[in-house]
């Protein structure tokens, strides 16, 4: 078995590591038939070249995207683990008409892939004049995490005994101070693991932000996309550059949450 996990996280790896490696190789090196393992002839400039190439006309450079990216991505973030925080509650801990109608529904949206909505999307947001506009990228994007992040919140809810507020409540706290200060410290590992998800999915996603977004107001992502052109060649340097620089927000923003996971669990623990 360790074997068989070896095997997988080396084949799970080595494209990431192939990506970084490309990245410091020299253009004519990384189209070579005997590509090297290790960047022995090791370069800067496609790192360079990707955080300065020139824009074309009508489109946007790296920074621009980096903000476009932010903006939408950190706004997706936070309205998503708002709501999808109080509708969790909702469902997990009050009993309500259409109730289950409710917590079906948000399991039968996650089945529907959204490609298969494409068109009614595209249509939507173009009758609300939203097009080519942060609002209804983000409206989208809202859309397509809110429900997973529901119905996972939710199985962190219904996880924790309310008789921990109940004990709370008899050593002389309120209701909401019993539910801020045990309830809501246990429920910190399900928030950050929900917000990791919501994070990479508004980050990385392309179909929709190629669909509804261009020219200057392009998502990093999409703005990776740009560089293949029908009239010159490929800067395969470049590319897995920016596709690195793409990548490090992420794997920085999972390095600061990762360690609160535990520390959220074991802080709720105690003091329950």
């Amino acid at each position: 078995m360790n074997i068989a996990a070896a095997v997988v996280f080396l084949c799970s790896v080595f494209p990431v590591y192939w990506m970084v490696n490309m990245s410091f190789t020299q253009g004519q090196q990384i189209i070579s038939r005997n590509p090297d393992f290790l960047p022995f002839q090791f370069t800067m400039q496609n790192y360079v070249t990707a955080w300065t190439r020139e824009a074309a006309p009508g489109q946007t450079d790296f920074p621009h995207a980096l903000l476009t990216s932010s903006i939408v991505t950190i706004g997706v973030l936070i309205v998503t683990l708002l709501f999808a925080f109080l509708a969790s509650i909702a469902v997990a801990r009050f009993h309500f008409r259409g109730r289950r109608g409710f917590i079906v529904s948000v399991l039968i949206i996650q089945m529907i892939p959204g490609e298969a909505m494409m068109f009614t999307i595209y249509g939507m947001i173009d009758d609300w004049r939203l097009m080519n506009t942060l609002l209804g990228l983000g409206i989208v994007y809202l859309a397509s995490v809110i429900p997973f992040t529901i119905w996972t919140l939710r199985g962190f809810v219904a996880g924790v005994p309310a008789d921990l507020e109940e004990a709370a409540m008899i050593d002389g706290c309120t209701k909401s101070q019993a539910f801020w200060k045990v309830t809501f410290p246990l429920l910190a590992p399900g928030l950050v693991s929900t917000g990791i998800f919501a994070f990479i999915q508004s980050w990385n996603e392309f179909t929709m932000a190629l669909l509804l977004m261009k020219g200057y107001n392009l998502t990093l992502p999409t703005w990776l996309n740009s560089f293949q052109s029908a009239t010159e060649a490929t800067n395969w340097g470049a590319v897995m550059a920016g596709a690195t620089l793409i990548s490090i927000p992420v794997v920085i923003f999972f390095l600061l949450v990762q360690g609160r996971m535990t520390g959220g669990l074991v802080s709720g623990a105690v003091k329950g």
